[in-house]
């Protein structure tokens, strides 16, 4: 595993090899003699579907073959010293062409305009944005073995594809093991004289790796997208509204241990980093939380610490705690020292006495915490906070009622009862609006709702649709 994933950062390190120098080309080379063509291309298959997670199967599948083809020519006995250049410089230039069948990229446009090696690193760093919306779906036992006895490369091909492409930020190493144990149990069942017995038992068998990759792809795509100092604020705000009798002494160190894991193991080469890392994050869970609340205690009697992983994780936010109104930090408090201490302190007291989405309060409380944080760096520190408090004040107030009227009902009742209840609040809100204006008004917010308004939203998604509902708002 370790020489395999060598090969697959030389790979992620330069699109395509691109890079040109001696060096990682004998590297290269040596890997491909090592792992041979079949396990070369399986594995570049991986890896591209992962870092262009919107390409087509047909896009990823040509820029494979052409990575292939490249490394096979240059890497054979014989080959002109200047292959490796030659052959990655025609790729780059290739990908420059209008009708290019890689992977489409928006930056693509500005790499062209460099040239030589500077486009191909520009390409290089080039990725998409993660799948917030896995849309993988596992066939029957049936259509598996119909499709792979029809076509066993066709169907291995299609299933990396697949499935990296839809949990693409999974550690590498999970999704290498997870994918060739699922190849495995297909090969072996689907010649097995008992099928169904079969895959029962061999489900069983990965079951746990499956929930490891699956639960690191969900962490690791909001680690992606937030940041690593966002993040740690996104699990105070979620422990905070999980166990709102909690203190900030018992959840700030487990959202600052979940952070500092995901910083080390979601672009790990190491094989059991998260397989490590994430049980011994669940214990110090239980033991600071479930005696606390008895949705964190139910948890804690899992019999697996993945499944003790995963039942915090889903858990809703509880009923929040009343207290005092919640004044915004001072100048004193923001303009010395503690500031980040204070900045936790009014997170976590503002997230467990709030009903509102993680997504919508990160974004709000970023938002004023900087504008605050900037009046430091002004002449007239104090005047420019005394002017702005009250405005931010006021900002923030009217962002969590518009989010809670957004979020109304949803997460007390099944979605078919939450649309009847959307469906009154907005026809008493809108009473001439025509039936077939109602039911649109139904369908957009009952969609927003779904997506965005639960405990584990997917932020990229949600932030961008909360700005352009809450412009007004946000602008003002």
């Amino acid at each position: 595993m370790k020489s395999v994933l060598v090969l697959l950062l030389a790979l992620a390190l330069g699109h395509a090899l691109e890079r040109g120098r001696d060096y990682e080309k004998d590297k290269v080379c040596k890997e491909l003699a090592m792992l041979g063509k079949d396990d070369f291309r399986s594995l570049s298959l991986i890896l591209y579907s992962k870092k262009f997670s919107s390409g087509t199967f047909e896009q990823i599948s040509q820029l494979v073959k052409e990575v292939v083809a490249l490394t096979e020519e240059c890497c054979a006995e014989g080959a002109d010293p200047n292959c490796y250049d030659t052959r990655t410089s025609e790729l780059s230039t290739k990908s420059c062409e209008s009708d290019a069948p890689f992977p489409v990229h928006p930056g693509t446009p500005e790499c062209c305009t460099k040239e030589g090696l500077e486009r191909k690193l520009c390409m290089a760093a080039l990725s998409h944005q993660p799948q917030e919306f896995p849309t993988y779906v596992e066939p029957t036992n049936e259509e598996i073995c119909e499709a792979f006895r029809k076509d066993p490369k066709g169907f291995a091909d299609q299933f990396l594809y697949e499935y990296s492409s839809n949990y693409g930020q999974a550690p590498l190493p999970l999704l290498i093991g997870y994918t060739k144990s699922y190849l495995s149990m297909v090969g072996s069942c689907c010649t097995s004289a008992s099928p169904t017995v079969c895959f029962l038992k061999e489900r069983l068998q990965i079951k746990e790796l499956s929930v490891l990759t699956t639960m690191s792809n969900r962490v690791c795509s909001q680690y992606a997208a937030y940041g690593k100092e966002k993040s740690r604020l996104s699990h105070l705000i979620k422990l905070a509204q999980k166990v709102p009798t909690a203190n900030l002494e018992a959840v700030l160190p487990l959202a600052e241990d979940l952070t500092q894991i995901l910083s080390r193991c979601c672009e790990s080469t190491s094989e059991d980093c998260m397989a490590k890392e994430l049980p011994e994050h669940t214990l110090k869970i239980c033991d600071n939380l479930s005696a606390k609340n008895s949705k964190f205690e139910e948890c804690c009697q899992e019999k697996t610490p993945m499944n003790i992983f995963m039942c915090t994780y889903f858990m809703p936010a509880a009923e929040p705690v009343q207290s005092p109104a919640i004044k915004l930090p001072t100048k004193t408090d923001l303009c010395g020292q503690r500031a980040t201490q204070v900045m936790d302190k009014y997170t976590f007291e503002l997230s467990r006495s709030t009903q509102l989405p993680e997504v919508f309060l990160s974004k709000v409380l970023e938002t004023t915490l900087k504008s605050l944080r900037e009046c430091c760096e002004t002449q007239d520190s104090a005047a420019c906070f005394s002017t702005q408090s009250p405005l931010l004040k006021k900002q923030l107030t009217s962002f969590i009622e518009r989010g809670q009227e957004m979020c109304a009902d949803y997460s007390e009742n099944t979605f078919t009862e939450y649309k009847k209840k959307l469906a009154e609040r907005l026809r008493t809100k809108t009473p001439n609006a025509s039936a077939g204006e109602l039911e649109d008004m139904v369908d957009k917010r009952s969609d927003f709702a779904s997506k965005c308004c639960s405990t584990n939203s997917p932020p990229l998604y949600c932030s961008l649709q909360i700005d352009a509902e809450m412009k007004d708002i946000l602008q003002s």
